[in-house]
């Protein structure tokens, strides 16, 4: 087929960079089944060539693409004039939501595969993740006990009856597969970490159904033992990684609280309504945290659950004054974003605009290929085109799932496996990079916590051209588009309110993803 070359215009402030001086290694690219990734191992790893400092005259580009380029930096000259068809206005004088940031998941699943590499590169991950240098991730969720993404059922207390939960102990799991390498990254990130907790299930005894893997729900009354005991369960989660040195900074009460009524169910699970989670932080788990010098200052993300369930969820919740003090944020999965249209999280935020939204799961790979496709740039692409509609319609963070897993996308308890930013060959000791880690850092390198959204209008446009903009706490700019189409690359232009008149030149390739900085 025939492809079309076209340039990409921006008009833009006068901007530059200077003081640009340190090199980055390029991805060791390798062709898998699906396509390219980026292959490390003890002696060799690609990383990101740092941005430089803003000067008059020049802007910066960073590409990913299908055919290879990952974060290649490339520096633009501006021009006074463009012909482009497809025009994209940044606006910073029309603002939205302030940026939180990214982050991953600290499962049983990703620390397993750590171990089973060398410390050097353990620590490598780490720092590619969690550093300035790296990805900037600022948030790790984790979850409390086990979920499919461990090798096991367990809770902290297996004890039957045990209300006073005196035998509550973290596990072996906690200390080797989740605790130290929290724990570097919050030496990475410099103390910028924010880590939030989930349950997947209480303790098998508190629940109906005498399992923590399938369906059921905490036993009795909703004011009853169980639901007391169960808000204390938490308590004694962050009491005891406080301990060892970890406090956090939020939690969710329940991982996907609908599927607990799904008599197929897999994994573990336990089943909240709205109004149940609604009774429970406003009678249990609010006044337990808000009693507990550790807890006091924790915040409550309600839902956790998929887009369907908006607004409605929220709702139930933030329209009862004695729940809603205890909450301060929504939580959202992406697993089914295709039943309903981003829009419905914007028409949440326009109901309660005080609370902040953050996506805090996502992984491709889940169905209906289930486990990793090596180099795959659909599931890039959609990690992309996902990251755009949801931070567009005011999601202020998005936290992937499991930061590594093995070639299968394991371990899971239930064979539910999946794909992830890091594939790991414990083999021949090495890992690759998915082109999802590069389309990440193509977000959280260039939109740091406290950047703001800003307008940004695309008109003329092909449906396969979407972006956003962002204004950032330096004063520059950044700017995200997606080309989605195969085969054509595109002619945009990009202009500045403030700076109509200048202009840069380049092309968007079909399947790429570019980031652009000025002033």
């Amino acid at each position: 087929m025939l492809k079309v070359s076209a340039c990409l215009f921006l008009f833009l402030g006068l901007a530059g960079f200077s003081g640009f001086e340190s090199k980055s290694l390029p991805c060791s690219q390798v062709q898998k089944d699906h396509g390219i990734v980026c292959r490390c191992n003890a002696t060799y790893c690609d990383t990101i060539e740092p941005l430089g400092t803003v000067t008059d005259g020049k802007a910066v580009v960073y590409t990913t693409s299908k055919k290879g380029k990952r974060m290649d930096r490339t520096e633009l000259k501006h021009s006074t004039s463009s012909n482009a068809k497809t025009k994209v206005y940044v606006n910073g004088t029309q603002t939205y939501q302030q940026i939180m940031g990214f982050g991953a998941a600290f499962t049983d699943a990703a620390g397993i595969n750590m171990l089973t590499l060398p410390q050097a590169m353990q620590d490598q991950i780490i720092q590619q993740y969690f550093s300035d240098d790296g990805l900037g991730y600022v948030f790790g969720r984790v979850p409390m006990a086990s979920c499919d993404f461990s090798t096991h059922e367990y809770s902290y207390d297996d004890v039957a009856f045990d209300f006073q939960l005196t035998k509550f102990n973290l596990t072996m799991e906690d200390f080797q597969y989740k605790i130290p390498f929290i724990k570097k990254a919050m030496a990475v990130s410099n103390g910028k970490l924010k880590l939030f907790a989930t349950p997947w299930s209480s303790p098998a005894w508190m629940k109906t159904s005498g399992r923590m893997i399938g369906a059921g729900e905490l036993i009795g009354d909703q004011n009853g033992k169980y639901y007391q005991t169960w808000a204390q369960y938490f308590v004694k989660f962050f009491e005891a990684y406080h301990a060892q040195g970890i406090d956090f900074w939020s939690l969710t009460p329940q991982n996907e609280p609908t599927t607990g009524i799904d008599p197929f169910w897999k994994w573990q699970t336990l089943y909240f309504d709205a109004s149940m989670e609604r009774n429970f932080i406003k009678k249990l788990l609010g006044p337990a945290l808000a009693a507990n010098p550790v807890t006091k200052n924790m915040k409550i993300m309600i839902n956790d659950d998929q887009r369907i369930n908006l607004p409605h969820w929220p709702k139930v919740i933030l329209s009862d004054p004695m729940a809603a003090q205890y909450v301060n944020g929504i939580a959202l999965h992406w697993y089914e974003d295709f039943i309903d249209p981003a829009t419905v999280v914007t028409e949440t935020h326009n109901l309660y605009p005080d609370y902040f939204i953050l996506a805090t799961e996502a992984c491709a790979g889940y169905e209906p290929a289930l486990g990793p496709k090596l180099g795959s740039w659909s599931r890039a692409e959609q990690y992309a085109n996902d990251l755009i509609k949801d931070i567009g319609n005011w999601v202020a963070g998005w936290v992937d799932w499991n930061y590594m897993l093995d070639l299968q996308g394991g371990p899971n308890l239930v064979k539910n496996f999946v794909d992830a930013t890091l594939i790991v060959n414990a083999t021949a000791q090495e890992y690759y990079k998915q082109p999802i880690w590069h389309v990440m850092a193509q977000f959280s390198k260039f939109i740091k916590p406290g950047s703001t959204r800003i307008q940004t209008t695309i008109i003329e446009k092909s449906v396969d051209v979407e972006g956003l903009s962002f204004l950032n706490a330096d004063g520059t700019k950044t700017v995200v588009l997606l080309n989605k189409n195969e085969v054509l690359d595109f002619e945009v232009a990009v202009s500045d309110v403030l700076a109509p008149n200048v202009i840069y030149d380049l092309t968007i390739q079909a399947n790429s993803l570019v980031t652009i900085v000025y002033k």
